[in-house]
């Protein structure tokens, strides 16, 4: 099939600043798929139809019309975290044309001097906050996409509670037009109560002495988790994300997932990789949520039930760490027989009984047993002794 999707990025210039080939683009349309604010911006004298969006925003209605000339108006660059790149998951390439304009993100960089090469960019546009936990750290300059006006508080908010407040904000309104404005402040001291709902917030984060940091490398401190005393220890935590290995865009499946830590640093090891935490528990899936947002990770999925009932139906892993559950019946079988070949399983076990299934089901698959006992330095009376945590056994198995 040919070409029939025409994309057009326009900025807050309007018509007067796109390209020669995206106004010839514009002018032999039939129709023009586009926002209200978008279509603002054309002038009168073009024929083709305007065609809103629907309400709630669907792709299928031009979908459907696949085949048919269309022009779709959109904002800046249409590929970057706009309507183009949901089009071009599900059309290829050789059905588009795309005329860029220049991204908020370009324009942001050439206002502040940022290498673009060196910022990290992230949308809030209907995503939660509690995703920029993740992206927060010493040095790092980010550009944000807000969502509204309320983004730059909310951001702010969000750097005084890490301990962040000195970081410097700049709120960029209306980038590249006539109502282009720009507001500079620190994280501490902002008071600008809304901004401009077209707004991009850039941060230079800057810590202060009593700030939370939030290293790239698992084994997080336990402290960091809320938890009821289910938590897999930090270095017991380093080893099975060591050995889970994850790749970008990869899956896993924490089953008995307690306070939800394997989930949560197998999400936080790169942005596209994903994870479902099944807890049977309330109060524990109460805990799970708490740190999925307090570390960054707000997509981690989470399943309340009983494995293996609860697998029932869930996307296939690419990995499963099993925490808890190895001796209920079924549960390393709905596991194995659910994993991606080529997949890797790993399970924990404490007590005996469990160490026995882990053993068993060794002697079934095959896979690598390792035993992990971890002891720290602890008072007794003047001097000091080794106090000695549970032994863990791990059985790392990977299916054909």
């Amino acid at each position: 099939m040919t070409a029939w999707l025409t994309l057009v990025g326009i900025g807050e210039d309007g018509y007067a600043g796109l390209g020669e080939a995206a106004r010839e683009a514009l002018g032999d349309a039939r129709c023009i798929v586009a926002g209200a604010r978008q279509l603002a911006l054309l002038p009168a004298d073009l024929s083709a139809a305007h065609e809103l969006w629907p309400s709630p925003f669907s792709l299928e209605p031009l979908l459907a019309r696949r085949g048919t000339p269309v022009c779709v108006l959109a904002s800046g660059d249409p590929l970057f975290y706009g309507v183009g790149a949901s089009l071009a998951r599900q059309l290829p390439a050789e059905e588009l044309r795309v005329f860029s304009a220049p991204s908020s993100v370009s324009l942001a960089a050439a206002r502040l001097g940022w290498p673009l090469q060196e910022v990290t960019v992230l949308s809030l546009v209907a995503r939660p906050l509690a995703a920029l936990q993740a992206r927060i750290f010493p040095g790092a300059r980010l550009l944000l996409l807000s969502n509204d006006g309320d983004s730059p508080a909310a951001v702010a908010e969000l750097l005084r509670q890490r301990g962040f407040g000195p970081s410097r904000l700049t709120v960029l309104e209306h980038l590249g037009g006539t109502n282009e404005r720009r507001v500079d402040a620190l994280a501490s001291d902002w008071q600008l109560p809304r901004a401009a709902d077209l707004n991009l917030l850039a941060v230079e984060c800057i810590a202060a002495a009593d700030a939370r940091l939030l290293p790239l490398t698992p084994g997080l401190r336990d402290e960091l988790y809320q938890h009821d005393g289910q938590l897999t220890k930090r270095d017991v935590r380093a080893i099975t994300l060591a050995r889970l290995a994850p790749q970008p865009g990869e899956l896993l499946w924490d089953v008995g997932a307690g306070c939800g830590s394997i989930g949560i640093e197998w999400m936080r090891a790169h942005p596209a990789c994903r994870a479902i935490a099944i807890e049977a528990d309330a109060g524990r899936q109460g805990h799970i949520q708490h740190n999925r947002d307090a570390l960054g990770v707000p997509g981690l999925q989470l399943v309340a039930g009983h494995a293996p009932a609860a697998l029932a139906g869930l996307a296939a892993p690419d990995a499963i760490f099993i925490g808890g559950g190895v001796t209920v019946p079924g549960v390393l079988e709905q596991c194995w027989a659910s994993l991606k070949p080529g997949g890797r399983l790993l399970a924990n076990a404490v007590t005996l009984q469990s160490e026995a299934a882990l053993v068993a089901w060794r002697e079934r698959v095959g896979g690598e047993l390792t035993r992990i006992a971890v002891a720290q330095a602890q008072p007794l009376g003047a001097f000091d002794t080794w106090r000695s945590a549970l032994s863990i056994t791990l059985l790392q198995v990977r299916k054909p």
